[in-house]
């Protein structure tokens, strides 16, 4: 090697910061986490997680931890499923990858769409797969612009969101995304995206105002929007049944129903964004369900493989689907996807993940067990702390405030939240702080004794924090 070449090389050693041996010095010296406060990362360092089993995890001292977020709101079947493990294995001896570009295919790839056509909410016509929930919704939103230049109307293409809405990370996602730290610094969001109320009843409805009068008044928001926009500009709407990451927020009643026509009454697509909410949440199979909701276009991810590999998909109804043939034909190809789209390995997982949700009657579970979680959940209300206790199945939110009358939050706002959630994690429960609220989404086979369990922690938690807080 050149003496030009090993400088080179010796230059380009990164600087480790002093990192010791430890996983922990190391994850500080070299690891950049997402959806972290890199500064304080740079002195709390991180919790490393070293096992699974059923609803809790381990860390690297042995700690327990009932996982009451479901590793981000995914592992639906628990730690340690050795079926997973072996669906995984079978199929990396046989196919362990390949690619579905250009007519090729595969059995896992095929078999996996079939079932999940089959299990849809509504009728859908095909599916299309990618990596993340992420990547899904980027896909609508392509989908959504193509299949209107496929139509001729070039102008038809601004999407509506909602305000406090999650959609994932990406450039076009995050701008659909409704959480302003989300937006702040990524030059963000981009064109075309609009973002309308909130559908948060505790916090956006008017002294006196019923959940159905919010709605209708939310319904005449959203169509004054449209008429303001022009109904001609405006392509689809995204909304999850149940907003997950803006706080657990559960949409008033009739909430879906009211703004349905009038998505159809101005040929305005719905994206049903089940990320979060799909196989069996809500304790029915699709949020979509529960909510009452008729997409034109579905997307799901985590819970598809019990996020044991990472998989998403997007299911397009015929008229959208039609749509692309039709603009692929005329240009030659349908130019989108991922290497990664139906990756055998992953399909295979999801595949074996779909097969246990039936065989072991896994919503029927979540029918059982769901009333003590929201019973238990529902609870904390009286608690001096929580403002609103909200969830449906088996996902709910506790709201932090410092005065319960006027529903005034803790100054600064965030701080309540990150106190109960470092509380509850050195209590053995992890959870999820989103500003001062604070949420519980746990692996959908956890039984009532690990419930009562999660809650007295959490309880504990709250308790805890009251001096903390307030003194």
């Amino acid at each position: 090697m050149t003496e030009q070449g090993v400088a080179a090389t010796e230059s380009f050693e990164p600087d480790n910061h002093g990192a010791g041996n430890s996983a922990a010095s190391r994850d500080k010296a070299y690891f950049l986490h997402p959806y972290t406060n890199l500064h304080a990362h740079e002195t709390q360092g991180p919790l490393i997680i070293e096992r699974g089993e059923g609803v809790r995890v381990f860390d690297d001292s042995g700690k327990e931890y009932i996982e009451g977020l479901a590793s981000l709101w995914c592992v639906s079947l628990g730690w340690g499923e050795e079926r997973l493990v072996e669906a995984a294995t079978r199929q990396m001896r046989k196919l362990p990858t390949y690619h579905v570009f250009g007519h090729k295919s595969h059995e896992p790839g095929i078999d996996l769409a079939e079932r999940l056509i089959k299990l849809a909410p509504v009728p859908m016509s095909k599916v299309f797969f990618a990596n993340s929930g992420s990547e899904a919704n980027d896909t609508a939103v392509k989908l959504v612009w193509y299949y209107n230049n496929a139509l001729g109307r070039p102008e038809k293409k601004k999407i509506l969101s909602r305000v406090k809405a999650y959609h994932g990370v990406t450039v076009a996602t995050a701008s659909l995304t409704g959480l302003v730290n989300n937006h702040r610094d990524f030059d963000l969001p981009i064109a075309r995206i609009q973002h309308t109320d909130c559908p948060h009843h505790y916090r956006f409805a008017e002294p006196g105002e019923s959940e159905e009068d919010f709605a209708t008044r939310l319904a005449e928001s959203l169509e004054a929007l449209i008429l303001a926009e022009g109904p001609e500009t405006i392509a689809a709407m995204f909304a999850e049944p149940v907003m997950g990451a803006g706080g657990v927020i559960v949409p008033p009643a009739t909430y879906f129903a009211k703004i349905q026509p009038i998505l159809k009454k101005y040929d305005i697509l719905l994206v049903a964004d089940e990320v979060i909410c799909g196989f069996g949440r809500t304790g029915n199979f699709w949020g979509s369900q529960t909510m009452g909701m008729q997409p034109d276009i579905l997307t799901c991810a985590k819970q598809l493989s019990s996020g044991y590999l990472p998989i998403s998909a997007v299911m397009v109804s015929d008229a959208v689907y039609r749509a692309c043939v039709e603009e692929s034909k005329k240009i030659g190809t349908f130019g989108h996807g991922y290497t990664y789209s139906a990756h055998p390995v992953a399909a295979a997982v999801a595949i074996e993940t779909l097969k246990i949700y039936e065989e072991r009657d896994l919503v029927g579970h979540v029918r059982a067990v769901a009333p003590l979680f929201q019973r238990r959940l529902k609870a904390l209300a009286d608690h001096p702390l929580v403002g609103e206790a909200r969830g449906v199945g088996l996902i709910g939110a506790l709201e932090l405030v410092a005065d319960k009358e006027t529903k005034t939050p803790f100054d600064p706002v965030g701080r309540a939240g990150a106190v109960v959630n470092g509380l509850s994690q050195e209590n053995g429960l992890i959870i999820r702080a989103m500003g001062d609220s604070v949420a519980v989404c746990p692996p959908l086979v956890i039984g009532e004794e690990d419930i009562n369990r999660m809650f007295d922690r959490l309880t504990t938690a709250l308790d805890a924090a009251i001096p903390v807080l307030r003194g």
